[in-house]
């Protein structure tokens, strides 16, 4: 598959995500961020366990934990306890500020140094974003912006570890989605216990509205993601993620009436213009954020003696 189509559909998880917000708005009981978080996570990391038919083994139990610790079971409460604390809108500009956490870190953690022009286009970004989603804001809690710079630095250090440490041999990216949903899902239980207590009853429609989020949302949304990561760098990839408060702000006007304004279709006119921008490189080069080991499982296997193992290749 070409590099144009690998963007497309990975483009498509932070596009799924961004009608989160009308879903739960209108089919969820309201007041439940944790157990929607734990309706989001665990049965589809459930799912996929039983469909793989596959555990983690040796040192990748902990970086399923880890990970899905950093993309899921953090990122979740983090990114909902800062929406509930922040004016309208500062939550997402802080997330959209993910391109330039994972330039550093890429930095740090792939030896990946960065350049001028994805600093620039991730400060763009942010910027077109804030024009979008940004209301009138008042006093500023500093909880809600602490744990909405947790939760951007959660998922974007889950984003270059996953780029980092790749897959193990034979292990596909819906493996390890369904891994780390699965670890992120039982960190958010005993969570989602303590602070909501016992779940909801529910209706037809916030069934189908938990059924939409767990599968379409979070199983596909999420093994997209991952397996972007394992094709493009890390750098690419999150530089989609602005692509999630510009879906939210379409969804809201095409379904939820709400209006846009000049200045915000400015500011979506910018972010997705950065958007684009992050997914080109120049050709023969590495892509920004790439790893400098950046060979298969398959290729480290051919250099060692005939070993009868195969590789599943970190496909960067």
């Amino acid at each position: 598959m070409n590099r144009t189509a690998t963007v497309l559909l990975t483009a498509l998880a932070p596009a799924s995500w961004g009608t989160t917000y009308a879903v739960t708005t209108e089919f969820l009981p309201p007041d439940r961020p944790l157990f929607t978080a734990l309706t989001r996570a665990l049965p589809a990391g459930l799912l996929l366990l039983a469909l793989t038919r596959v555990l983690p083994r040796g040192i990748w139990w902990g970086r399923a934990a880890v990970l899905g610790a950093l993309n899921i079971g953090a990122f979740f409460p983090l990114l909902f306890l800062s929406a509930y604390r922040l004016p309208g809108g500062m939550a997402a500009v802080v997330g959209s500020a993910g391109p330039l956490f994972v330039v550093g870190l890429s930095a740090l953690l792939l030896g990946q140094r960065p350049t001028v022009r994805s600093v620039v286009t991730g400060i763009v970004a942010a910027s077109g974003v804030s024009l979008v989603v940004l209301k009138a804001a008042g006093a500023l809690d500093a909880l809600g912006v602490a744990a909405a710079v947790a939760s951007t630095a959660s998922m974007s250090a889950g984003t270059v570890l996953t780029k980092r440490w790749g897959r193990p041999d034979g292990v596909g990216p819906l493996t390890l989605t369904g891994w780390q949903l699965t670890a992120g899902g039982l960190l958010i239980a005993p969570l989602a216990l303590l602070v909501e207590g016992a779940p909801p009853a529910l209706d037809g429609p916030a069934i189908g509205g938990y059924l939409y989020l767990a599968l379409a949302n979070t199983a596909v949304g999420y093994w997209l993601w991952f397996r972007g990561i394992g094709r493009l760098s890390a750098t690419q990839v999150t530089f989609l993620g602005p692509l999630s408060p510009l879906t939210a702000a379409v969804v809201g006007w095409a379904a939820l009436g709400q209006s846009l304004t000049p200045l915000q279709l400015a500011g979506m006119a910018l972010a997705f213009g950065a958007t684009v921008a992050g997914q080109l490189g120049r050709p023969g080069q590495p892509p920004v954020g790439a790893a400098p080991e950046t060979f298969s499982f398959r290729e480290r296997n051919a250099r060692k003696d005939s070993m009868d193992v195969t590789g599943a290749g970190l496909r960067r």
